[in-house]
């Protein structure tokens, strides 16, 4: 994670108190930079994630569903029978 302080200085403390707060609350995202803005006593902090893979959700046979690796025989079999519609 990048750490930029704008505008002044803070303690190294801090910082760190400021990078657990945002890790604590962003668990499921990777912060790819922090922008710290100080102006007198406050603080702005400003994140910068990064891009999270995307992936392919798909509504078959009335499941939603991602992969069908982990689909029995039957709903395979369900999925290849299936009429599939073009526009």
């Amino acid at each position: 994670m990048i750490v930029n302080v704008i505008g002044g200085e803070l303690p190294q403390e801090e910082i760190e108190i400021y990078k657990n707060m945002l890790i604590e609350k962003y668990h499921n995202r990777v912060i790819q930079q922090l922008d710290i803005t100080v102006d007198g006593d406050s603080v702005d902090v400003k994140t910068t994630f990064a891009e999270q893979p995307f992936f392919r959700l798909r509504r078959i046979t009335g499941y939603l569903t991602n992969t069908l690796d982990r689909w029995n025989n039957g709903k395979k079999a369900e999925e290849k029978d299936r009429v599939k519609h073009t526009v």
